[in-house]
């Protein structure tokens, strides 16, 4: 007969939800040092990130600054009214704003992950880390500064863009001032400030890829295009799907500094989006009633974006963010 294993007494008695709090007190105070040097950064959340979410009761009322937030009347949604039933200028924002951003999320999203492949192929160590280098750098310059730059390269009269155009024969385009191009050039210079940055993460994920899977694929004869296709992207589709969820969040987010800087009233038309209308009604004209709508509006729209993403994404296998 197998001899029964004896149980302690006190183990015994402690229900589980009350020794699982015991087990996780107990972790707690193990690393009670990490906790503290935590605490900062939790105060600075507490009092900058969430402190002023207290202000969204703005776009529910009539704000008064004499009155102050609280004691400000209430609107009964009058601002959302407005906003979606009675602003001749909204429904051509968000159509703009969604239009711009899809543009970016098309074209700019696999850019970073194409230069990451390519990167990883190069085999002559200091050229590789020159040309990531030079990729990132526009990323850590302020778009005031790269405007002017992208002024300059697509000036229509002294842009060496339009110089080489016209070596084919092509009349010089005003790319910063015609809505047919406008939007266009919108993406290609985002792509080109941020694509190097987009690089560091998935070069990180390719780091970490396990290299007998390129061998046991080289030893069944895979070239180097069915190696990318059947090992280094399966690979990194966990930190593609995550990188994907995060982008398609900020949707209604087209880059305030970047159009702000590159547009103009003749693009008005095609440009004018979200981020430049709160400015313009926010600062401008001091509707913060109005703009903080708008603005929790976005933000909405961002976290169902995220949580019906992060869903299709896990039910389909891979990582989510939540």
């Amino acid at each position: 007969m197998e001899k029964a294993h004896a149980v302690p007494f006190e183990s015994a008695n402690i229900p589980a939800k009350q020794s699982k709090f015991r087990h996780t007190w107990r972790e707690y105070k193990k690393s009670r040092y990490l906790l503290l040097m935590l605490l900062p950064v939790l105060v600075w959340y507490a009092i900058f990130c969430y402190g002023p979410m207290y202000g969204i009761l703005i776009a529910f009322k009539d704000y008064s600054p004499v009155l102050g937030t609280w004691d400000s009347p209430w609107n009964n949604f009058a601002y959302f009214d407005y906003l979606f039933n009675q602003s001749p200028e909204f429904p051509r924002i968000l159509k703009n704003t969604v239009i711009i951003s899809g543009l970016n999320i098309l074209f700019g999203f696999p850019a970073p992950i194409i230069l990451a492949l390519l990167l990883n192929e190069l085999r002559i160590s200091w050229f590789k880390k020159m040309a990531q280098s030079i990729s990132y750098l526009p990323h850590f310059f302020s778009w005031v500064v790269l405007s002017g730059i992208v002024f300059l390269m697509l000036s229509p009269s002294t842009g060496p863009v339009n110089y080489v155009l016209g070596w084919f024969g092509i009349d010089p385009i005003y790319f910063l001032g015609d809505t047919r191009y406008f939007r266009f050039s919108l993406v290609i210079t985002n792509i080109w400030k941020e694509v190097g940055w987009g690089t560091i993460v998935y070069l990180a994920a390719l780091s970490g890829i396990d290299q007998t899977l390129y061998e046991a694929a080289r030893m069944d004869g895979a070239n180097r295009w069915k190696q990318t296709w059947h090992v280094t992207l399966p690979s990194m589709l966990p930190i593609i799907s995550i990188m994907f969820i995060l982008s398609l969040g900020g949707i209604l987010n087209a880059g305030f500094d970047q159009i702000y800087n590159l547009y103009s009233p003749a693009v008005f038309e095609v440009g004018d989006v979200i981020d430049t209308y709160v400015y313009r009604q926010g600062i401008v004209n001091f509707q913060m009633g109005l703009t903080t709508a708008v603005g929790l509006f976005k933000n909405v729209v961002g976290i169902t974006l995220v949580l019906g993403t992060n869903y299709i994404v896990k039910k389909m296998g891979q990582e989510g963010v939540l």
